[in-house]
């Protein structure tokens, strides 16, 4: 694997210490790979998202949300429901485990809503930059507008 130095990107930014700790995770191969349950990301207008996470068997009850910082977590907990005795399971391969899913979230991202629909929790998001931190234009003009007085 490929060794990569990023020593210079620590000196000429500032506030990206989480952006560059991501980068030193993925690179050295420490960061895991969890694969459940399968989710999408998907965007689906200008400033919009939505995440779509596989949950066959978990009602609303079952699941949490939490927004934290910037980080979104999902969490799943089967309820202990008294297991049917009559029941003889020859294969049992529906995963009925919980989970914690994190998703870290860009700076003025929102959750807007979730909903669960035929086993697919869906969590809408949207990107609401504050007025003051949108680019705006500065008007030019000429030294007479300035307000300058000339002694005569």
């Amino acid at each position: 694997m490929r060794n990569f130095d990023l020593t210079p990107l620590y000196r000429s930014t500032v506030g990206f210490d989480r952006f560059g700790s991501m980068l030193d995770q993925l690179l050295s191969g420490d960061a895991p790979a969890p694969s459940y349950p399968p989710y999408n990301i998907e965007k689906t207008g200008d400033d919009a998202y939505r995440i779509t996470l596989a949950v066959a068997g978990f009602g609303e009850d079952d699941l949490s949300l939490e927004v934290k910082d910037q980080d979104l977590t999902v969490t799943a907990k089967k309820r202990d429901v008294a297991e049917d005795k009559s029941a003889q399971f020859l294969y049992r391969g529906i995963a009925e485990r919980g989970f914690e899913r994190c998703f870290q979230l860009a700076d003025h991202m929102k959750v807007t809503g979730a909903g669960l629909e035929n086993g697919l929790l869906h969590i809408d998001l949207v990107r609401e930059v504050p007025e003051a931190l949108k680019p705006r234009t500065i008007a030019i003009g000429n030294g007479a507008k300035r307000g300058r007085t000339v002694a005569g």
